[in-house]
């Protein structure tokens, strides 16, 4: 079954993260990545831009309504996501929990219900 790793961080927090600091990450998202796609459990992914970049379209009563922005003003920002194929919820809920976003942000883990 194929589960959505969602990450969530706090925007302003990022900012502040020293250019050492920034690498370090990078280097993590990067050998985790890697191990999922050695696990053969990775079916893609992305890092998102700012939220602040984010468009938000709505339509009501025949009209369409695009406001800039985020949909919600939030503490934690939906800041990229994991696809990955993973035999039972457990097995999904181990992968997010080794993301590095679980451990400066927050990771919500959803099946994925193909139409």
């Amino acid at each position: 079954m194929q589960y959505m790793l969602l990450i969530y961080q706090n925007e302003a927090g990022l900012q502040q993260i020293r250019d050492r600091d920034v690498t370090e990450v990078t280097g993590a998202y990067l050998a985790f990545t890697k191990a999922m796609q050695d696990a053969g459990v990775l079916v893609g992914g992305d890092r998102l831009d700012r939220s602040v970049n984010a468009t938000t379209v709505r339509a009501e009563n025949g009209k369409t309504k695009v406001l800039n922005g985020p949909y919600a003003e939030t503490k934690e920002q939906l800041g990229g996501y994991y696809i990955i194929e993973a035999k039972d919820l457990d097995a999904a809920l181990s992968w997010a929990a080794r993301c590095p976003g679980a451990q400066h942000g927050v990771m919500e883990v959803r099946p994925i219900i193909k139409m």
